[in-house]
C-alpha cells in the first residue's frame, strides 16, 4: 500500500524533540495536523509528494511548543484590551496621573478597572489621605486596582460605597484594612475584601460575552507570539469556558487548554464556584479544550500575610511574634473536596504559597493514594517546601506548579524578605524536587508575571539570576537547573502535569504539530543570553498561527 504524503515539512538546522530516546532530528514531517515522521532530512523526504509544501528553516532552530501549566490568559487580554493597564514600576504619582488622563475621558460614574500596583507599594496606599486624592484624580469615579499578585485590590471611595463597604459594614472575607487615626475603610482590600468591588462592577455591566471572547482570544494570542501551544488556565468562570468553546468550535482556538473551576474564590469574585461550576463545567468541552481540573485556593499570599507557614512570619503590631497564616480549609474540607472531584474524574490544582499549605496538601495527598485516590494534584507555586516534605511529592504522585517567576532576585522576593527574613532566600527549591523525582511543571502565572516568556523562565531556572537586570544577585544559586531540564519544565512536563502529554509537550510521531521556531538554539549557548532567543513563528496542529514581524 502506498505511503499517504505529508501535507508539510519543516527542515531546520536543529530540531530539539525534547524526547529522550531521539532527542535530535533534522526534518519532521505533518500531515492531518500530527507529526507522521520525524528523523533525518531522508527518512522525512520518503513522505514528500507533489502536493506536499517543504520549508527550508535553514539556521533556525525547532523546539515543541511551550507548555505553561499556570496563566489567566483572559484577564491579561481583558487588561490590554479593556482595561487601564499599569506597569508595576509605576509611582503612586504616576498611577494617580493615568487614572487622571483615563478618567477625563469617560462618563460620570464610568468604572476605571485596572492594574497593576506594585506589592511594595500597597502599605503606603493603606491611609485615608491616599484615598482620598485616588479620589480626586479619578473625579469621583469608581476605582479599583488590582495589586501585582492579582490578590489584594485598592479601590476608591464611590467603588466601596456602590460595594456596600464600609466600617460597620466590612466584607466577610479577607480584610479590610482600616486607617489607624479615623477608623475609615482606605480602600485596601486584601483577598476575598475585594470581591464585593468586582461583583459591584460586574452589576454595572462589566463585560459582554463578545467582549470575554475577544479578551480570551487576545490572550491565546499573546501566548502564541511566546511560542506557548498549550497551557492551563488557573482559574476560570462560566464566561470564560463559553468563550474558550466558541472560539475552538470556530476553528480559532490557536492552543491546548486545560482549565481549572474554582473550587473556592478568595480573589476573582467569579459566579458560579464550587459544585455549581463543575456541575456545568463538561458542557463547554471541545476538541482543544479540557476543563479537566479544579482550583482550590488553599491559602493566599505572603506579602499580605495570608499564606500558610510552619513557621511565624516576622513579628509586626497588627499579627505580633507567633502569627503563621492560615488555610482556607481544614484536612477533612480539603480531603472531601479532593475525593469528590476524584469521583468526577478531575485533578485538581491547589493554590499553596506557604510550606504549611503545601504540607496540608502532602497529608491529604497521603491518605487518598492509601484509599486508592490516583487523581492528579498539582501543587500551585511550590515556592517554600519544608526540607522532610520535598520527597513527598515523587512519593505521592503530586505535580509541582513551579510559579510564578519568582526564582530570581526581583520586587516579589524582597516582599517576600519583608515578612519571612532570611528564609526568604530558600525558595522555588526546584534542583532538589528534580532529585527528588517530582515532576516539575513551568508556569508564568501570566500577567502576575508581567509576560509570560517561557525562555524568561528558563533561563531564571538556570541562572537563579533576573534575566532583564532589574535586579541584582542571584536566589539560592544551589537550586539551579540544566538548560535541557529547564526546556524540559516548559514542555513535557508541564503537558504530563495538566494531562496533555500524550498530545503535546514533545515532537513525536502522532502526537499534535505544536511547535516554535527560533533563531538560535536558546539552550545551547551561554545561560546568560537564553532570553536573547527569537521567535520566528509559532506552529499548532500544523498550522503557523504566530509569524514574527
Amino acid at each position: 500500500m502506498e505511503q499517504e504524503h505529508a501535507d508539510l515539512i519543516l527542515v531546520a538546522s536543529t530540531i530539539r524533540t525534547v524526547d529522550r530516546t531521539a532527542p535530535e532530528a533534522r526534518a519532521i514531517a505533518v500531515r492531518d495536523g500530527r507529526i507522521a515522521a520525524i528523523g533525518t532530512t531522508a527518512e522525512v523526504e520518503r513522505l514528500r509528494g507533489p502536493g506536499t509544501e517543504v520549508r527550508d528553516l535553514g539556521d533556525a532552530v525547532v523546539y515543541p511548543g511551550f507548555v505553561d501549566v499556570h496563566t489567566h490568559h483572559a484577564i491579561a487580554g481583558r487588561t490590554e484590551l479593556f482595561e487601564l493597564a499599569l506597569p508595576p514600576s509605576l509611582t503612586l504619582d504616576e498611577i494617580l496621573a493615568r487614572v487622571r488622563a483615563t478618567a477625563e475621558a469617560l462618563p460620570e460614574d464610568a468604572w476605571i478597572v485596572g492594574g497593576v500596583v506594585a506589592t511594595t507599594l500597597l502599605p503606603s496606599l493603606a491611609d485615608t489621605a491616599t484615598r482620598l486624592r485616588l479620589d480626586e484624580a479619578a473625579g469621583g469615579r469608581p476605582v479599583v486596582i488590582v495589586e501585582d499578585s492579582r490578590h489584594n485590590r485598592w479601590a476608591s471611595t464611590r467603588a466601596m460605597e456602590l460595594a456596600g463597604i464600609t466600617a460597620a459594614t466590612p466584607p466577610a472575607g479577607g480584610v479590610t484594612v482600616l486607617d489607624p487615626v479615623d477608623g475609615t475603610p482606605t480602600g485596601v482590600l486584601l483577598e476575598a475584601a475585594g470581591i464585593p468591588v468586582q461583583e459591584a462592577y460586574d452589576r454595572s455591566g462589566g463585560l459582554t460575552r463578545a467582549q470575554h471572547v475577544a479578551a480570551s482570544r487576545r490572550g491565546v494570542e499573546l501566548l502564541s507570539s511566546f511560542g506557548i501551544t498549550a497551557f492551563q488556565d488557573a482559574g476560570v468562570s462560566t464566561d470564560i469556558l463559553d468563550a474558550l468553546a466558541l472560539l475552538d468550535r470556530d476553528g480559532e482556538l490557536n492552543a491546548w487548554v486545560v482549565s481549572s473551576l474554582l473550587v473556592n474564590d478568595e480573589i476573582f469574585g467569579f459566579d458560579p464556584i464550587g459544585e455549581a461550576l463543575i456541575d456545568r463545567g463538561e458542557g463547554f468541552r471541545t476538541a482543544h479544550h479540557r476543563p479537566d481540573f479544579v482550583k482550590i485556593f488553599l491559602d493566599g499570599v505572603p506579602p499580605a500575610r495570608t499564606a500558610s507557614f510552619l513557621e511565624p512570619y516576622v513579628a509586626d503590631a497588627a499579627h505580633g511574634a507567633h502569627f503563621h497564616g492560615e488555610t482556607t480549609m481544614t484536612s477533612e474540607e480539603l480531603h472531601g473536596w479532593l475525593r469528590a472531584v476524584a469521583d468526577r474524574g478531575l485533578g485538581a490544582k491547589v493554590h499553596c504559597t506557604g510550606d504549611g499549605s503545601a504540607r496540608l496538601v502532602l497529608d491529604v495527598a497521603e491518605r487518598l493514594r492509601a484509599e486508592g485516590v490516583t487523581t492528579p494534584i498539582q501543587v500551585a507555586h511550590g515556592q517554600f517546601l519544608a526540607e522532610a516534605d520535598i520527597p513527598r511529592l515523587a512519593e505521592l504522585d503530586v505535580s509541582a506548579d513551579i510559579s510564578p517567576f519568582i526564582w530570581f532576585p526581583g520586587v516579589i522576593p524582597q516582599a517576600l524578605a519583608e515578612v519571612l527574613g532570611p528564609r526568604a532566600e530558600h525558595s522555588q527549591p526546584n534542583r532538589s524536587l528534580l532529585d527528588a523525582g517530582a515532576l516539575v511543571a513551568g508556569g508564568s502565572d501570566w500577567p502576575v508575571s508581567e509576560s509570560p516568556n517561557p525562555l524568561e523562565g528558563i533561563q531564571g531556572l538556570v541562572t537563579r539570576a533576573d534575566p532583564l537586570k532589574r535586579a541584582p544577585g542571584t536566589l539560592w544559586p544551589s537550586e539551579a537547573i540544566s538548560a535541557s531540564e529547564a526546556l524540559e519544565v516548559f514542555t513535557i512536563n508541564a503537558a504530563r502535569a495538566m494531562g496533555v502529554g500524550a498530545e503535546t509537550g514533545s515532537l513525536e510521531v502522532g502526537k499534535s504539530a505544536d511547535l516554535v521556531v527560533l533563531d538560535r538554539d536558546a539552550i545551547a549557548g551561554h545561560p546568560d543570553s537564553i532570553i536573547e532567543a527569537r521567535v520566528l513563528s509559532t506552529w499548532f496542529a500544523g498550522r503557523e498561527v504566530y509569524t514574527a514581524p
